[in-house]
């Protein structure tokens, strides 16, 4: 693959192997729309997306090899992206094919656009800037056929760190999420829960809550969440839902399970967005419509609080805040942050 080295020619910010080399979201595959240019900000890198007309989505530096133009302004023509400036067309390899002003002449092998490499998975598209040190991570529901898969967002946070930390918090539900995810009057104390960290994943033992409108069916829940902080900007959940009222139990099973896959995009050190895909095996299955829409009243009720938060960047030295034994999975993120080097974004 056509990936640039960390060529000379491009104004980088340092960004650490840790980020460097993993894989981040860019968009949802339904964004990557055939004979559409999606530019795209991704560690403070202008990158641009596209499909060709074999379905492969591709992500390129949005810059054009002859004279810097942001390809992302150009257009697509008979399966090449074509620069804005002079014409120049690209094919999928992102090889140079036509120079218009010399249209009888083969153009120079350096001619090639740079190119990063590219995967979908889970309904995202996915961009490593470097070289991957690891697959993307795993999210064991997408291929089970029992579950209903639901791509959710965008949604506009300051910091991917600060919005995952709050994915992996219970505690604040019965505030932020009032009437929804939890009761304001009567939040539920919160036992000690067990993290620990296998194979590269900190992970959790089950944590229970009260949910008011726990899931798409807008039925009182019993929630028992597991949680897993899969990258630096990847987390999960997989909770199991007991319906509380007793007049309705008949309606759930023990199986019913409600997973939520969550990914930030770091645009820059204080701006991200931020695509969930959620799963579901209960019946009768919910609309896409009723699980975007609660979706987007959560995100956006998270929102509203976690960017006021100061620093913008989040602290991966604990002495920076104040910690509670019921924090011990943000605790245990934020030095799992500091031990791999992560510094872009942080303080």
């Amino acid at each position: 693959m056509n990936c640039p080295a960390r060529s000379g020619i491009l104004d980088e910010p340092t960004i650490e192997p840790a980020l460097l080399n993993d894989w981040h979201v860019v968009g949802t595959s339904e964004e990557f729309a055939p004979g559409k240019l999606v530019p795209i900000t991704l560690l403070e890198r202008d990158l641009v997306g596209w499909r060709d007309d074999e379905g492969v989505a591709h992500v390129w530096e949005d810059l054009c090899i002859h004279r810097g133009a942001r390809l992302s302004k150009g257009f697509i023509q008979n399966n090449r992206v074509v620069c804005p400036y002079h014409g120049w067309n690209y094919d999928a390899t992102a090889q140079c094919v036509l120079m218009p002003a010399a249209p009888t002449e083969k153009p120079m092998a350096k001619a090639r656009a740079l190119r990063h490499h590219t995967r979908e998975a889970y309904g995202l598209v996915w961009a490593c800037l470097g070289e991957p040190a690891h697959d993307i991570p795993a999210f064991p529901e997408w291929d089970d056929p029992s579950y209903k898969k639901v791509v959710c967002g965008p949604y506009h946070f300051r910091s991917g760190y600060r919005a995952l930390e709050n994915f992996i918090d219970p505690t604040h539900f019965p505030f932020v999420h009032a009437g929804v995810n939890g009761i304001m009057d009567l939040p539920d104390p919160i036992p000690p829960y067990q993290v620990k960290l296998e194979d590269g994943i900190l992970s959790t033992s089950e944590i229970k809550v009260t949910q008011p409108y726990g899931d798409p069916r807008n039925i009182p829940v019993v929630a028992y969440y597991a949680y897993k902080c899969l990258r630096p900007l990847v987390a999960y959940f997989k909770k199991r839902v007991v319906i509380s009222d007793p007049q309705h139990a008949h309606l759930g099973s023990e199986d019913d399970r409600f997973c939520t896959f969550f990914t930030a995009q770091q645009v820059d050190a204080t701006h991200s967005i931020v695509r969930i895909t959620c799963a579901m095996n209960f019946d009768p299955q919910p609309t896409d419509a009723e699980v975007r829409r609660r979706q987007d009243l959560v995100y956006a009720q998270d929102s509203a609080i976690v960017d006021t938060q100061r620093p913008e960047r989040i602290p991966v030295d604990l002495r920076k805040e104040l910690h509670h034994r019921t924090d011990l999975l943000g605790q245990k993120y934020r030095k799992w942050l500091h031990d791999m080097g992560v510094m872009y974004g942080t303080v």
